[in-house]
């Protein structure tokens, strides 16, 4: 392979500003542009947002393109971060393909961690969306589901 791959739709902590953009994307980066993914929305975790998939939600997020030569390192640093193997069912993320779109409208397949089906079925169920489709840090301690 020549080091070069899908671009990755990141809208939590890989986020810049976030505490993971420093730790895994700085430097190793040849564009970072906001974007947003529609057919999902985001549920607040334990300081990290889940992306669930739901037809008629958008996600606020940025598209990553790795730098040449260092896109299948990132993809496995990436996926251990995300606590992704394929096929496991213990996932909590799965990386999936979906279209994201650029501020200037222009469409690009990009990988996204969502929700693995459990997350999401418990997420459905008990849970309540960032209504923004926008995740920060100050969000991170927002309650994932109501009083009792």
């Amino acid at each position: 392979m020549n080091g070069t791959g899908p671009p990755f739709f990141v809208y939590g902590t890989l986020r810049p500003g976030e505490h993971n953009h420093d730790l895994y994307l700085r430097g190793r980066t040849r564009s970072e542009e906001p974007g947003r993914m529609a057919g999902l929305v985001l549920h607040p975790g334990p300081g990290y947002p889940y992306a669930v998939e739901e037809p008629g939600g958008t996600v606020t997020g940025d598209l990553v393109t790795a730098l040449p030569g260092m896109y299948e390192e990132l993809l496995a640093e990436l996926d251990a971060l995300e606590e992704y193997a394929p096929g496991d069912p213990h996932n909590l993320y799965e990386r999936v393909m979906r279209d994201a779109v650029l501020a200037d409208g222009r469409t690009v397949r990009a990988w996204v961690y969502i929700a693995a089906p459990s997350v999401a079925a418990r997420l459905r169920a008990v849970g309540r969306p960032i209504e923004s489709g926008e995740w920060h840090g100050a969000t991170a301690d927002a309650p994932a589901h109501g009083p009792g």
